[in-house]
């Protein structure tokens, strides 16, 4: 082969590194990013990729821990559940995101794990932590988690000290309020309870009290009988 020739046909194998912004297929970015095993974090939203910046450890990387730490003290005492700290989830033909945390059902839930080891379909449960309220996360994520049926979808928005916590409803996401003790309690996952300011403030023991007492509950005990029989299903 000549060197024109050889050239030609090294350059066609290249493969061009991922930028943000771009427009691309899915199995454009996954080809794309599995050929940069150094990039830690990288996502396809309605087929833009997004990049992020290095992350500030009182804006992002305490919040994340944080609710890492909440969700594995409920997963402590509930079966057939398994928590992902920025998982790739193949969501649908336009989108891969790679959320901060998700919890999902193992066995009978919405969601599988593939051949290559990724998530694949819509996790129960979705934790973003965001800047503000201008972030993607409450825009195009959003609308992206509403239309792949993630049942509940968490945003905590650091820089305004706020957590928004949304549930789907007929194919529509409605907020879920406090109850008058300052508790924000799922729908999909009884027991997993939440006082945000104990969260806010990253008091560990009252943020853990609240989730116990919501353990308590004959809900979440015949919840964890379900999940029990899902998990000694052959």
């Amino acid at each position: 082969m000549s060197n024109i020739m050889h050239k030609l046909v090294s350059d066609s194998l290249i493969i061009p590194a991922l930028e943000n912004g771009d427009r691309l297929t899915r199995g454009e970015f996954e080809r794309r990013y599995a050929n940069m095993p150094d990039l830690k974090k990288a996502e396809l939203i309605e087929r833009i990729v997004y990049m992020g910046s290095p992350l500030r450890i009182d804006q992002h990387g305490e919040p994340h821990v944080n609710v890492i730490g909440w969700l594995t003290f409920y997963k402590g005492f509930t079966p057939n559940l398994q928590i992902g700290d920025n998982t790739t989830v193949c969501l649908d033909s336009d989108n891969e995101p790679q959320p901060d945390v998700l919890m999902r059902i193992i066995k009978g839930g919405q969601s599988i794990v593939n051949n290559k080891g990724y998530v694949e379909g819509p996790p129960e449960l979705i934790v973003e932590i965001a800047a503000s309220t201008v972030s993607i996360d409450l825009h195009d994520k959003l609308k992206v988690y509403r239309r792949n049926r993630v049942q509940e979808y968490i945003v905590w928005r650091v820089q305004d000290q706020e957590v928004d916590w949304f549930k789907l409803r007929e194919g529509e996401y409605i907020k879920l309020l406090p109850d008058n003790s300052g508790v924000i309690k799922s729908e999909i996952f009884p027991g997993l309870w939440l006082d945000v300011n104990d969260l806010l403030a990253g008091d560990f023991p009252k943020l853990w009290a609240v989730v116990q007492a919501g353990i308590n509950t004959t809900d979440h005990q015949t919840f964890v009988e379900t999940m029990t029989q899902y998990s000694n299903a052959i």
